[in-house]
């Protein structure tokens, strides 16, 4: 340093060639950022849309900003060329220009219009937005650029984030949400008449919205990066279009199950037709069995069977309508009904079957524990016993007459079974409770 100036020391020559050195690089890097910010896709389309919101308001003072930089760059430039032709003047500069360049490169030798940064809606550097102009140092200068450039590119950045992102995604939706469309129209997927239809509506109609609040207010869509201060720090918020994103995929998938209905139709109907007639056989063989069991057995209760289920006939019949007339989201839902019911129905039918022929079963395991009885006997040697050859005649008239006592018939075969066992000289057969109790046989 040398003499003291009004800004204090006076720079020697090579304190002022690194100042003037230093200050030409940072020229140099400010003009590039601030050729790429107005070079900026962002910037060009904030220039010509139709702003709405956040984004308007934001536009508004980010332009602002972008007038003054350029402003403050101006005369961040017309004082570095100042300086460089102060030095240029002599190989080794006077006191005297050693003492302007001290002055120009550290002191407050750079003049803005007051007017300026007001239109910005800038502070001052004294903070008195009312004066007529500001003294700024270079250095002063350069950090009041840094900072409108990092705002100005923060707001540029994001809605051009939010315009690269959204719009495409949402018309590539748009496009599926299309093609969904013709799909479910071909299957009858309509609004009005079925919920999926509905939806399809609704889908279109939050898209469209979403499209033009995306265009006009982008900034409406973004969100920033917490803890972050870098320019453009965050990501474009998708909670609306993943919203209905997830809505049409739930619509396709029911609309492809509409489709495999449309596909499986006939073949699904044809195997309902064969469930419901095995039912219908099945009840028709019962009320077959019913009339025997009354007229082979006496004394038992025999369930009433009911008719085959005409109501099911009958949506099976507008099942087949459906399927002529494509109305397969209306016969989707019909099937899988029909399908649970018909199964039912069968299974009901065979459990008629079998209350009903109840009473046949037992006649015929006491039949046959009888014959086998008499067969052990046959085996030892007493085939001709007296006793025994009349309490199985007697036992035998029970079961092969009609109408059959059960229980009566079944005590007959316990006496021949406790005569035959007393003879043999085996354990004694136990008394029966009632003709179901005990059908083991006599070898058990």
């Amino acid at each position: 340093m040398g003499v003291t100036g009004p800004t204090g020391p006076v720079m020697d020559r090579d304190e002022v060639d690194r100042a003037l050195a230093r200050l030409g690089a940072e020229h140099e890097a400010i003009e590039t950022s601030l050729l790429a910010l107005q070079d900026h896709a962002g910037r060009r389309l904030l220039e010509g849309a139709e702003l709405t919101g956040v984004t308007r308001e934001r536009w508004a003072s980010t332009e602002a900003s972008i007038t003054l930089l350029w402003t403050y760059f101006d005369a961040y430039s017309d004082a570095l060329r100042s300086a460089r032709d102060i030095r240029a003047r002599r190989r080794w500069s006077s006191r005297e220009d050693l003492a302007e360049l001290t002055e120009l490169l550290s002191g407050e030798a750079v003049t803005i219009a007051g007017s300026a940064a007001a239109t910005a809606n800038a502070p001052t550097l004294h903070g008195s937005p009312g004066r007529l102009s500001e003294r700024y140092s270079l250095a002063t200068l350069v950090d009041r650029m840094n900072e409108l450039y990092a705002t100005s590119l923060d707001m540029v950045v994001a809605a051009d984030a939010v315009w690269s992102a959204l719009p495409a995604r949402i018309d590539l939706l748009a496009a599926e949400l299309q093609r969904t469309r013709r799909l479910a129209h071909s299957v009858g997927v309509r609004p009005g008449e079925h919920p999926a239809g509905d939806d399809l509506e609704r889908i279109t109609r939050t898209l469209t919205k979403l499209r033009e609040q995306v265009i006009s207010d982008p900034l409406a869509f973004w969100q920033p990066a917490e803890g972050s201060s870098a320019p453009g720090g965050g990501r474009p918020d998708t909670t609306v279009y993943d919203r209905e994103a997830r809505a049409l995929e739930d619509v396709r998938r029911e609309i492809d199950a509409v489709l495999t209905v449309r596909q499986d139709a006939e073949k699904r109907i044809v195997a309902l037709r064969d469930v419901l007639s095995r039912a219908d056989r099945t009840l028709a063989e019962a009320r077959t069995a019913r009339g025997e069991v009354l007229a082979k057995i006496a004394a038992t209760e025999v369930p009433v069977v009911s008719g085959p289920p005409t109501a099911l006939q009958e949506q099976l019949a507008t099942a087949a309508e459906y399927r002529r007339q494509g109305q397969w989201h209306r016969l989707s839902p019909l099937l899988e009904s029909l399908e649970q019911k018909a199964e039912d129905e069968l299974h009901r039918a065979r459990e008629s079957l079998t209350a009903v022929t109840a009473p046949l079963a037992v006649r015929a395991e006491l039949r046959g524990r009888l014959d086998a009885y008499k067969a052990k006997v046959a085996r030892h040697g007493f085939a001709e016993d007296a006793l025994l050859v009349e309490r199985y005649e007697k036992a035998r008239r029970m079961l092969w007459s009609a109408p059959c006592d059960l229980r009566a018939a079944e005590q007959a075969v316990l006496r021949y079974q406790h005569a035959a066992a007393e003879l043999l000289g085996g354990p004694r057969v136990p008394d029966q409770g009632g003709p179901e109790d005990d059908r083991r046989g006599p070898g058990a």
